[in-house]
């Protein structure tokens, strides 16, 4: 066996590139660099012959009148191609065969040249086609090198990036070091197939827990959503198409064996297992774990919760730097306030002063509140204009609510009156008092009109929250 058969052959088995499509390479190699010695006119024939283990290159020439010879490189004159055969006729074809080694050294070197492009677009190519339907797999590498996009990681044949916006807040990396990350991209490009990768991508975590949990690599337990704050905090919803299989315990395991192997791979990120439910009030109040939850108004329109919470769990609900109202907001795509009992109570009882009041001009109390009164101090404190302004409003209806407001103890200026001889009523609060003793202030964050009464409110189960906060 020569020697280029035995480097084709280990080229084909090494770097599993397909045999023929070496040939056809080398063939085109060939031939390109004939081409460029001795011009574009001149007619050649490039083959492997697989038995000699060698390439063939012939050149073609037509016979012509001994006198019409014009270019001798495509052309043959009559008497000398009857001496090479003497049954050759004009117009025929002669094939001539050039030796290889005849190309020269740079003609040798450009037909180098495009053997290894050929074969590196050629490993390319598979390797494309070997990771384009990876995605959204686990892989690991070596840190490699670090350039101005972010990370290389070393995958064996081929690379993968790391972008900054991808990679955890203050994790830190340098040359050498193993690490895992989650397929999001794989573009084709000049320079090979360009995989992109991620360790902060919500779908990363649901990777890690089909690794390392049974129950949700086979379906039992389904992971219906993740928000995360990448390094610190995250959240998983989840839940059991099986009664006798507890999402939360399968997700973390015996003595926490499970959960704490995710931890550990994301650097310590603290990951709290929820509860899904079909119910939002009932979910939100899991997803607001480890806090306690007293009583949810649900706005369907808005997509908007108002979830009140005991005085002394507010920060808890919270969350530091918000994060934890922030990360079950993001769980359950909804937008979510949270308030005090107190102040809840505040805005209950302020909320039904007004309605008092709307009874009472007969006007409806959305009409009020649309107009921006919240409190009866703010209607107290409105000149006519500003009263006459609320739709449905007329000078007598004023008049009685004026009339309302006083008899509920609502400081009031003076109604504009046309006699100037007209009594004053001197016990009236003057502009700027303080409010009576009864009065409470009132909070900006009251419930509208349009949210679901408190009959409605979801309230959550101690037992079912307790549960949460164990976890």
């Amino acid at each position: 066996m020569t020697e280029l058969k035995k480097a084709i052959d280990q080229i084909s088995k090494d770097r599993g590139i397909d045999r023929d499509l070496l040939v056809d390479t080398l063939e085109e190699a060939v031939r390109s660099s004939v081409i460029r010695k001795y011009g574009e006119n001149l007619d050649v024939e490039v083959s492997y012959n697989d038995e000699q283990g060698e390439i063939e290159v012939y050149q073609f020439k037509v016979v012509v009148e001994d006198d019409d010879v014009a270019d001798p490189a495509a052309e043959i004159c009559l008497s000398d191609a009857k001496a090479i055969d003497p049954n050759v006729a004009l117009e025929d074809e002669m094939g001539f065969k050039l030796a290889v080694e005849d190309l020269g050294r740079i003609a040798a070197q450009s037909a180098k040249q495009v053997i290894i492009q050929r074969m590196r677009d050629a490993e390319q190519e598979i390797i494309y086609e070997e990771y384009k339907d990876r995605k959204g797999e686990i892989i690991s590498g070596i840190i490699q090198r670090r350039d101005r996009a972010g990370w290389i990681i070393n995958l064996g044949r081929t690379e993968a990036l790391l972008p900054k916006e991808e990679q955890i807040p203050r994790e830190r990396y340098k040359r050498g070091d193993r690490v895992q990350a989650f397929i999001i991209e794989v573009l084709p490009s000049g320079r090979g197939p360009q995989i992109i990768v991620s360790r902060t991508h919500g779908d990363y975590m649901k990777a890690l827990f089909a690794r390392e949990v049974p129950e949700v690599s086979d379906g039992t337990v389904k992971i219906v959503a993740v928000a995360r704050d990448p390094g610190s905090r995250a959240k998983v919803a989840v839940i059991s198409k099986d009664r006798d299989v507890d999402p939360v315990g399968a997700c973390v395991g015996i003595r926490g064996s499970r959960i704490q192997n995710i931890v550990q791979e994301l650097r310590g990120e603290r990951i709290d297992i929820v509860v899904w439910n079909p119910e939002i009030a009932t979910y939100a109040a899991n997803a607001l774990s480890p806090s306690r939850v007293t009583r949810i108004s649900v706005d369907e329109d808005e997509k908007s919760l108002e979830v009140v919470v005991t005085d002394d769990q507010l920060n808890l609900a919270i969350g530091r730097k918000g994060q934890n109202v922030k990360l079950a907001a993001k769980l359950l795509g909804w937008k979510i306030d949270i308030v005090t009992e107190s102040r809840f109570r505040e805005a209950n009882a302020s909320k039904k002063f007004l309605e008092q009041l709307a009874s009472v001009a007969e006007i409806h109390v959305d009409n009020i509140i649309a107009a921006g009164f919240v409190s009866m101090e703010q209607l107290a404190e409105a000149d006519d204009e500003a009263i006459d302004a609320i739709a449905g409003m007329t000078p007598s209806k004023r008049d009685d609510l004026r009339a309302a407001l006083k008899l509920m103890g609502a400081f009031d200026k003076p109604a504009p009156v046309d006699d100037e001889d007209a009594p004053i009523d001197e016990d009236a609060p003057s502009e700027g008092e303080a409010p009576a003793d009864g009065e409470t202030p009132v909070d900006d964050a009251a419930p509208s009109e349009g949210e679901a009464p408190a009959g409605d409110d979801a309230a959550t189960g101690t037992e079912e929250t307790n549960a949460d906060e164990a976890k």
